[in-house]
């Protein structure tokens, strides 16, 4: 891969970035090839099935196949038998409301949202399987649907880095944008300060959920916002429309970090009751080791699930 350009979209794919991924240590690597590999054995993300034809019942076989209008129709037992697709559709979907442009280490909320779904594009583009991307605010700025080219992921970053981050947030109509965009079973990634109502997100999640769906939530806040570090007079900038504020942080803090807490409790709650896999991130921490993670917790849900 060339060099990239600090100002051009290969930005959100460098190659220190990739190399790290790609040096995972051994099981992270058989967890990511075992993703990319296009045979989806591995537990992660699960695996999309599609009906091949039927075989008369014998016994042993798993009754929940049993094919009933057939045996209706007929008196005989069936079974349908299935077989693993060999590709899955991903959509990423990328926050751009101007909260997003908050950062004080060496990247920006949006920044890091935009080199996460970068990387995960870049990693399931690299087998074949299908990426997309889609960026909103208000209303969704730009909607590239799942391919599998790798001509295909330079558009994913020169999208993420054309847009720019602004206004409110409504993470709803991203999410239906999304469904329509993925008619079938698929997976979805969706990188957002969620800072907006919880309940048109939780609607917009349970959506995804209904239409089976596999979600995960990249909760990406900036440090400053999880420990509010502030001392002596400071002044708030407001953002998405809010006032600024001139006070002493002191003043704040308790409340703050107590009104936080509240809200993370609710939206791992929101998650965790629709089977949405969350995961709350700062923007220090390293990429690498923020998808190793993933990947990690995601083949130990699928493992545990496989052995019921």
């Amino acid at each position: 891969m060339a060099t990239p350009d600090a100002d051009g979209p290969s930005r959100f794919l460098h190659p220190a970035t990739i190399a790290k991924i790609e040096k995972l240590d051994m099981r992270a690597k058989q967890v990511v090839e075992g993703f990319l590999a296009g045979q989806h054995k591995s537990p992660f993300f699960g695996q999309s099935v599609e009906f091949v034809q039927h075989r008369e019942y014998v016994q042993g076989d798993d009754i929940r196949h049993l094919d009933w209008k057939v045996l209706s129709k007929t008196g005989k037992y069936y079974v349908k038998q299935f077989e693993a697709e060999t590709t899955f559709r991903a959509g990423l979907v990328v926050d751009t409301s101007e909260s997003m442009l908050y950062g004080t280490g060496a990247m920006s909320k949006y920044e890091y949202a935009s080199t996460a779904a970068a990387c995960l594009a870049y990693l399931i583009v690299k087998q074949q399987d299908s990426a997309g991307v889609t960026s909103f605010g208000w209303d969704v700025k730009q909607a590239l649907p799942p391919r599998s080219s790798q001509r295909h992921l330079h558009a994913i970053a020169a999208t993420l880095h054309a847009t720019k981050p602004g206004e409110k947030t409504d993470l709803f109509k991203a999410l239906q944008k999304v469904a329509e965009t993925l008619p079938s079973r698929g997976v979805v990634c969706v990188f957002s300060d969620l800072l907006a109502d919880r309940e048109p997100v939780f609607k917009g999640l349970e959506m995804l959920r209904h239409r089976k769906h596999d979600v995960s939530v990249f909760h990406i806040l900036d440090d400053d916002e999880l420990v509010f570090p502030f001392n002596g007079m400071t002044r708030f900038e407001g953002l998405e429309e809010l006032p600024h504020l001139f006070c002493d942080p002191k003043a704040l803090r308790d409340g703050y970090l107590e009104a936080l807490e509240e809200y993370l409790v609710e939206v791992r709650r929101g998650c965790a009751r629709l089977g949405v896999d969350y995961s709350l991130i700062r923007t220090s921490d390293t990429l690498d080791a923020v998808l190793s993670r993933f990947l990690f917790r995601r083949m130990g849900d699928r493992a545990t699930v496989a052995k019921r």
